[in-house]
């Protein structure tokens, strides 16, 4: 018994500290490459508790071994966004203009009356009422609502593309581009006319639906 609660205290001390390494965020906002790891560690940790004839550093070392991979894909996927997109894959736009992007939804097996509680949960009662709904790669439905609702609005509004990220990491997104139908050499001027000559410099540079470039340095 002696042995069970103390094996508990370590393996309790040790799975702290490796969630406290692996960032502070929400059980929701967990990535799928981090849900997954986490629920590996918590079948290890039970594991450990249990098997007391085996050495509890040799039942700790596959939870430091997973650590060590996600440290390692967090790292990587800092530097290389592709990488990231690829782990955690990319929001999709569920709802345009106030129109409901039904072959996104089925995508991404998302049925409607999942879309309508989340609607419910962000204050929206009509689906008109959305200008943007974007189903974020952590199951989240981020709304963005229309400003006014006006059958008078004219073709060139209702075609207006969602704020994109241009620059994160201080590394042209380059696949946002190209959905502006723009390049680099755009970007580069119009960001030397605001005054900022080095993009490296840059932590993020979002472009909204207004065209006004919304701009974090790294040191701020």
């Amino acid at each position: 018994m002696a042995t069970i609660i103390l094996r508990t205290m370590i393996i309790y001390c040790v799975i702290l500290l490796t969630f406290r390494l692996m960032g502070k965020r929400e059980i929701g906002q967990l990535s799928v490459v981090d849900f997954v790891i986490s629920i590996m560690i918590a079948e290890l940790a039970v594991t450990s508790i249990e098997d007391t004839s085996t050495s509890l550093f040799i039942t700790l070392l596959p939870i430091f071994s997973l650590l060590f991979i996600q440290l390692t894909l967090a790292y990587l996927s800092l530097k290389a966004p592709h990488l990231r997109r690829l782990m955690d894959g990319e929001p999709t736009v569920i709802i345009k203009d106030g129109k409901i992007d039904k072959k996104q939804m089925r995508k991404q097996r998302y049925n409607f009356d999942d879309l309508l509680m989340q609607l419910r949960e962000k204050n929206v009662k009509r689906i008109d009422d959305v200008e943007f709904a974007i189903l974020e790669p952590n199951g989240k439905l981020s709304v963005l609502k229309q400003l006014h609702h006006d059958d008078n609005i004219t073709k060139d509004k209702q075609e207006r593309p969602l704020p994109l990220p241009l620059i994160e990491d201080g590394k042209v997104q380059e696949h946002n581009l190209a959905r502006l139908h723009k390049t680099p050499l755009w970007l580069r001027q119009k960001l030397r006319v605001l005054g900022y000559k080095n993009i490296k410099l840059i932590a993020s540079c979002i472009l909204d639906k207004n065209e006004v470039f919304h701009i974090k340095l790294k040191e701020e």
